[in-house]
Protein backbone atom coordinates (compact mmCIF):
# COMPACT_ATOMS: atom_id res chain seq x y z
CA UNK A 1 0.00 0.00 0.00
CA UNK A 2 0.95 3.65 -0.58
CA UNK A 3 -0.44 6.41 1.46
CA UNK A 4 0.53 9.75 0.79
CA UNK A 5 -0.15 11.83 4.36
CA UNK A 6 -1.26 15.22 5.36
CA UNK A 7 0.29 15.94 8.85
CA UNK A 8 -1.65 18.33 10.90
CA UNK A 9 0.45 21.72 11.10
CA UNK A 10 0.67 21.55 7.17
CA UNK A 11 3.77 19.26 6.78
CA UNK A 12 3.04 16.22 4.10
CA UNK A 13 4.07 12.53 5.04
CA UNK A 14 3.44 9.15 3.49
CA UNK A 15 3.16 6.40 6.20
CA UNK A 16 2.60 2.78 6.33
CA UNK A 17 -0.85 1.23 7.91
CA UNK A 18 1.54 -1.80 7.52
CA UNK A 19 4.34 -2.10 9.71
CA UNK A 20 7.49 -4.19 7.58
CA UNK A 21 6.87 -7.15 10.09
CA UNK A 22 3.47 -6.70 10.63
CA UNK A 23 1.02 -9.86 9.12
CA UNK A 24 -1.37 -8.95 6.65
CA UNK A 25 -5.37 -8.84 7.23
CA UNK A 26 -7.18 -12.01 6.93
CA UNK A 27 -8.35 -11.52 3.63
CA UNK A 28 -5.16 -10.29 2.33
CA UNK A 29 -3.68 -13.72 2.61
CA UNK A 30 -0.33 -14.95 3.69
CA UNK A 31 2.29 -12.42 4.45
CA UNK A 32 5.17 -12.15 1.62
CA UNK A 33 8.33 -13.51 2.41
CA UNK A 34 11.44 -11.66 3.84
CA UNK A 35 13.22 -11.96 0.84
CA UNK A 36 11.82 -11.53 -2.81
CA UNK A 37 13.31 -10.54 -5.85
CA UNK A 38 11.53 -7.62 -5.70
CA UNK A 39 13.53 -6.32 -2.69
CA UNK A 40 17.00 -7.00 -4.25
CA UNK A 41 19.22 -3.86 -4.21
CA UNK A 42 18.92 -1.49 -6.37
CA UNK A 43 21.82 -1.42 -9.08
CA UNK A 44 23.64 1.93 -10.85
CA UNK A 45 21.20 2.25 -13.67
CA UNK A 46 19.45 4.94 -16.11
CA UNK A 47 16.78 2.37 -17.81
CA UNK A 48 13.79 2.33 -14.67
CA UNK A 49 13.88 -0.90 -12.74
CA UNK A 50 9.80 -1.72 -12.17
CA UNK A 51 8.35 -3.05 -8.59
CA UNK A 52 4.23 -4.12 -8.18
CA UNK A 53 1.94 -3.61 -11.40
CA UNK A 54 3.47 -1.66 -14.62
CA UNK A 55 2.75 2.14 -14.39
CA UNK A 56 -0.52 2.68 -16.80
CA UNK A 57 -0.03 5.77 -19.72
CA UNK A 58 -2.01 8.87 -18.47
CA UNK A 59 -1.61 12.15 -16.92
CA UNK A 60 1.59 12.92 -14.28
CA UNK A 61 0.51 15.34 -11.64
CA UNK A 62 3.05 17.30 -10.04
CA UNK A 63 3.71 15.90 -6.24
CA UNK A 64 3.72 19.33 -5.35
CA UNK A 65 0.19 20.23 -6.37
CA UNK A 66 -0.52 17.09 -5.18
CA UNK A 67 1.15 18.21 -1.34
CA UNK A 68 -0.24 21.61 -1.89
CA UNK A 69 -4.06 20.47 -2.26
CA UNK A 70 -4.47 16.74 -1.02
CA UNK A 71 -8.20 16.94 -0.79
CA UNK A 72 -8.78 17.52 -4.49
CA UNK A 73 -7.03 14.07 -5.06
CA UNK A 74 -8.04 12.39 -2.18
CA UNK A 75 -9.70 9.06 -2.95
CA UNK A 76 -7.98 9.25 -6.71
CA UNK A 77 -5.53 7.37 -8.60
CA UNK A 78 -2.50 9.31 -9.31
CA UNK A 79 0.80 9.15 -11.09
CA UNK A 80 3.75 11.44 -8.85
CA UNK A 81 7.51 11.66 -9.65
CA UNK A 82 9.84 12.76 -6.88
CA UNK A 83 13.10 11.47 -4.82
CA UNK A 84 12.85 8.92 -2.89
CA UNK A 85 14.06 10.76 0.61
CA UNK A 86 14.16 7.64 2.76
CA UNK A 87 13.37 4.17 2.54
CA UNK A 88 12.67 1.21 4.86
CA UNK A 89 15.55 -0.34 5.93
CA UNK A 90 14.17 -3.52 6.84
CA UNK A 91 12.19 -4.95 3.79
CA UNK A 92 11.45 -1.81 1.50
CA UNK A 93 8.12 -1.82 2.88
CA UNK A 94 7.65 1.82 2.42
CA UNK A 95 9.46 4.72 1.29
CA UNK A 96 8.92 8.88 1.45
CA UNK A 97 8.90 10.65 -1.73
CA UNK A 98 9.85 14.06 -2.22
CA UNK A 99 10.88 17.14 -4.44
CA UNK A 100 14.10 16.83 -3.77
CA UNK A 101 16.65 15.14 -0.99
CA UNK A 102 15.90 18.86 1.03
CA UNK A 103 14.73 17.30 4.69
CA UNK A 104 12.96 20.63 4.97
CA UNK A 105 10.62 20.28 1.72
CA UNK A 106 7.33 18.14 2.26
CA UNK A 107 7.59 14.77 1.18
CA UNK A 108 4.86 11.47 1.62
CA UNK A 109 4.95 8.00 2.70
CA UNK A 110 4.61 5.65 -0.09
CA UNK A 111 3.56 1.99 1.08
CA UNK A 112 2.48 -0.97 -1.37
CA UNK A 113 -1.08 -2.23 -2.17
CA UNK A 114 -2.43 -5.39 -0.45
CA UNK A 115 1.79 -5.40 0.68
CA UNK A 116 2.04 -7.04 -2.24
CA UNK A 117 5.66 -6.02 -3.25
CA UNK A 118 8.72 -3.80 -1.71
CA UNK A 119 11.37 -1.71 -3.19
CA UNK A 120 15.11 -1.99 -2.73
CA UNK A 121 16.17 -1.19 0.98
CA UNK A 122 19.04 1.20 -0.92
CA UNK A 123 16.45 3.06 -3.01
CA UNK A 124 17.50 6.20 -1.22
CA UNK A 125 18.49 8.75 -3.30
CA UNK A 126 17.02 7.58 -6.22
CA UNK A 127 14.36 8.85 -8.50
CA UNK A 128 10.61 7.33 -8.36
CA UNK A 129 7.37 7.56 -10.51
CA UNK A 130 4.94 5.83 -8.21
CA UNK A 131 1.58 5.41 -9.46
CA UNK A 132 -1.53 4.67 -6.71
CA UNK A 133 -4.52 5.95 -4.56
CA UNK A 134 -4.69 8.87 -1.79
CA UNK A 135 -6.10 8.30 1.03
CA UNK A 136 -6.53 10.05 4.32
CA UNK A 137 -5.76 8.58 7.50
CA UNK A 138 -4.53 8.83 11.07
CA UNK A 139 -1.64 6.80 12.02
CA UNK A 140 -1.38 5.72 15.54
CA UNK A 141 1.06 6.78 18.23
CA UNK A 142 2.89 2.93 18.03
CA UNK A 143 2.65 2.75 14.16
CA UNK A 144 4.36 6.55 14.25
CA UNK A 145 6.91 5.13 16.64
CA UNK A 146 7.87 2.10 14.62
CA UNK A 147 8.33 4.06 11.41
CA UNK A 148 10.25 6.04 13.18
CA UNK A 149 12.28 3.15 14.21
CA UNK A 150 12.65 2.69 10.57
CA UNK A 151 14.11 6.07 10.08
CA UNK A 152 10.66 7.60 8.69
CA UNK A 153 10.24 11.07 10.17
CA UNK A 154 7.00 12.80 11.40
CA UNK A 155 7.66 16.42 12.18
CA UNK A 156 4.40 17.27 13.18
CA UNK A 157 2.81 14.39 15.04
CA UNK A 158 -0.48 15.31 17.40
CA UNK A 159 -0.03 15.60 20.73
CA UNK A 160 -1.13 11.76 21.71
CA UNK A 161 1.89 10.96 19.62
CA UNK A 162 -0.25 10.05 16.40
CA UNK A 163 0.45 11.63 13.20
CA UNK A 164 -2.67 13.02 10.39
CA UNK A 165 -1.83 12.05 7.30
CA UNK A 166 -2.68 11.44 3.30
CA UNK A 167 -1.55 8.10 2.46
CA UNK A 168 -0.52 7.14 -1.19
CA UNK A 169 -1.34 3.13 -1.51
CA UNK A 170 0.71 2.57 -4.62
CA UNK A 171 -0.27 -0.04 -7.27
CA UNK A 172 3.51 0.70 -9.59
CA UNK A 173 7.08 2.31 -8.91
CA UNK A 174 9.27 2.72 -11.47
CA UNK A 175 13.05 3.64 -9.55
CA UNK A 176 16.32 4.99 -11.58
CA UNK A 177 19.34 6.66 -10.88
Amino acid sequence: MMRLSWVLGGAWLISSALACHAKPHAAEGTAPPVETASAAPLAPQTAPKSFGAGITPGPQLALADVLKAPDHYRDQAVTVEGQVRRACTRRGCWMELAESADPALAGCRVTFKDYGFFVPTDSAGSRAKVQGTLAVNTVSPERVAHLESEGGQFPNKNPDGSASELHLVATGVELWR
